[in-house]
């Protein structure tokens, strides 16, 4: 008899022409904002990745208790910009060692992960953060967790292109535009 839990699954479709990744890096706002910005990125989606519920709640999301993580669906041009340069950005503008937490976001739905779509990619991710680790770029070792994708549920509409559309309120001046700021300093050559 399997004991393991069986976790749901959603189909993604995958326009003609592109890719597409799931990260989380804590909050989703702060990661839709960051990739929205970037030459090559057709369409980013923030929404609940891996957990063993079919559609969860922003609120049932938050307890902790769902399994899911806050992620982004990133759609991208491979001809434009590659998963490697996008994985990057990814590692290079959120905190992929501390485990389950984001600034003053805490729990296990602010996990850094990848949830990888085909074997390229979970190589390429998995190769990339053995890189990372050895070269020390980081003080301390990525938690970043690297598993294949079993769902995807997008988060409410008011929680979709949240920078864009709540730039002013502090939240978004506070802890999402140093990361616009930081992506805009160290990778201008890739922006819209």
């Amino acid at each position: 008899m399997d004991s393991e839990l069986k976790l749901p699954t959603t189909e993604v479709k995958i326009p003609e022409g592109l890719n597409m990744i799931t990260l989380g890096a804590g909050c989703f706002w702060c990661i839709e904002a960051v990739f929205q910005r970037l030459q090559g990125v057709d369409k980013v989606v923030s929404g609940y990745s891996g957990g063993f519920i079919e559609n969860p709640t922003y609120n049932a999301i938050c307890s902790g208790t769902t399994g899911h993580a806050e992620v982004i669906e990133v759609y991208y041009d491979p001809s434009v910009i590659s998963l490697s340069e996008l994985l990057e950005v990814f590692w290079a503008t959120h905190d992929p060692t501390t485990l389950n937490r984001q600034g003053a976001d805490a729990g296990p739905q602010y996990r850094s992960s990848i949830f990888y779509h085909n074997p390229e990619q979970e190589i390429l991710a998995n190769n990339l953060k053995t890189q990372l680790n050895a070269s020390k770029v980081f003080d301390s070792p990525i938690v970043t967790e690297i598993t294949a994708f079993t769902n995807f549920y997008p988060a409410e509409n008011h929680h979709q292109d949240y920078y864009n559309q709540n730039g002013a309120q502090p939240y978004c001046q506070f802890v999402i535009k140093p990361k616009v700021d930081k992506l805009k300093k160290f990778f201008s050559q890739r922006l819209k």
